[in-house]
């Protein structure tokens, strides 16, 4: 990058955390110094034990959770138990956040650089700088913003790999996407999914389609890779985030003599999301009564009572969904509204300012991405992966419970489509051949 390029983004990097400390701020003056959501304090209280080097684990409901969340949120956050004793100052993890968020909007302002070229690249960086979702999420000790910012590095990474005609630049940048997906999950372990999800579709096309699919333009005219790349590429980025996971699937299978590849919480979700008493909206208030009912029924069993526990949710969540298909179509069709509402479904987040703001910078990023996404679909994956996060949450919250906050993340992938339906232009460079 030239002098100008630094400058542009060390300037988007600036207004967006200057953004971001504000609400900080202020998120914390509302309330009072503490944590608004729960699961804010499980995050805190596993940042702390891996601060102190002490068991992996959390206080649940009636029994102690060895596999409750994965380590990724709770690592970022041990350094501040680290520098500020037991009980640091919890401003200090919405300043991180802040960073992280300041972060994610320079890999905004990258990924549009790469797909749609500089013109495009201030758009979407500015645009995700004061993005007002983006910017209240960074605000908040939970793993929206952290995600957002490797999933961006994720993506960036994999597209170029995609762009790369050479084997050897092709694979390096497939091992950091890897990588970086392995990070995104031990993050948010829903994203579990999306990168195996997305290379087995890739490998499908490319077979239906002879091995070939475009993956750069400068308007009309695609610019292929080489057929032979696409199987390595795939493979390279499952490689690296298997490597990633290793440690805390061996982890897991040590705690509780079963393979766990994210947590022990999948059931108790599926039963937030499908039961007699769903509605769209997280209530775990039934978990106490699954405890009761679980802890004496198998006293003596081998298997851990977090493992059957989980066990048991599972299967009554999908023993009543298979009895009440209609219930869980109508289930599905409330919670995509819910994702995709024009405000916070919240109450107390939902004043009409707020609303007003939520819906007036939303919208026009749904409809700039929707013509992106339309206009660029015929250029390849590297464009493809800016909406396809937004599907893939869509179609996983539609099962489990939603929020607007569950979005987010894909939001800031929207904004670079969004860009470039103002500024089409795609880069002239074309990656060079490298010797193999």
């Amino acid at each position: 990058m030239d002098r100008h390029a630094w400058r542009q983004v060390g300037w988007i990097l600036l207004v967006a955390l200057a953004a971001r400390m504000g609400a900080a701020a202020l998120w914390h003056h509302r309330t009072e110094g503490r944590f608004f959501f729960g699961d804010s304090e499980t995050y805190w209280h596993l940042a702390r034990a891996v601060a102190r080097a002490e068991p992996y684990r959390y206080p649940a409901e009636g029994y102690d959770a060895r596999v409750f969340r994965t380590p990724g949120y709770p690592v970022l956050l041990a350094p501040l138990f680290l520098a500020g004793g037991d009980e640091p100052p919890i401003f200090w993890a919405r300043a991180q956040g802040a960073v992280l968020g300041a972060l994610a909007a320079g890999a905004v302002w990258t990924l549009a650089r790469q797909l749609f070229g500089p013109r495009a690249a201030l758009a979407a960086g500015l645009a995700a700088a004061v993005y007002p979702s983006a910017v209240a999420t960074s605000a908040m000790v939970l793993t929206e913003t952290p995600f957002a910012a490797l999933m961006l590095l994720q993506i960036g990474a994999w597209g170029a790999a995609w762009r790369s005609i050479g084997r050897r630049r092709a694979i390096w940048f497939a091992l950091g996407a890897g990588a970086a997906a392995g990070a995104a999950v031990l993050v948010r372990p829903s994203w579990l999914l999306f990168t195996p999800c997305v290379v087995a579709l890739v490998w499908v096309i490319g077979w239906l389609r002879g091995g070939r699919d475009a993956t750069a333009a400068n308007g009309e005219t695609a610019v292929h890779r080489p057929a032979q790349n696409e199987p390595a590429v795939g493979l390279a980025v499952l490689a690296a985030m298997l490597v990633v996971l290793l440690p805390w699937w061996a982890r897991n299978w040590y705690a509780t003599g079963h393979f766990v590849p994210t947590t022990l919480q999948v059931g108790a979700s599926l039963y937030d999301g499908l039961s007699p008493h769903a509605t769209g909206a997280s209530d775990m208030t039934f978990v106490p009564r699954f405890v009761a009912a679980e802890r004496p029924r198998n006293a003596h069993a081998e298997t851990p009572f977090e493992v059957r526990l989980d066990r048991r949710m599972r299967r009554e969540a999908l023993a009543w969904a298979r009895r009440h298909p209609g219930r869980v179509a109508r289930l599905a069709a409330v919670k995509f509204v819910r994702m995709w509402n024009l405000w916070p479904n919240e109450p107390e987040l939902s004043a009409w300012p707020v609303r007003i703001v939520v819906a007036g910078t939303y919208v026009p990023v749904i409809i700039l991405a929707l013509a992106g996404a339309r206009r660029t679909f015929h250029l390849g994956w590297p464009y493809r992966l800016c909406w396809l996060p937004a599907v893939y949450f869509t179609a996983l919250h539609m099962v489990f419970v939603s929020s607007i906050r569950y979005r987010e993340p894909a939001m800031l992938a929207l904004v670079v489509l969004a860009a470039g339906a103002i500024f089409p232009t795609a880069p002239e460079t074309q990656p060079q051949q490298e010797a193999r």
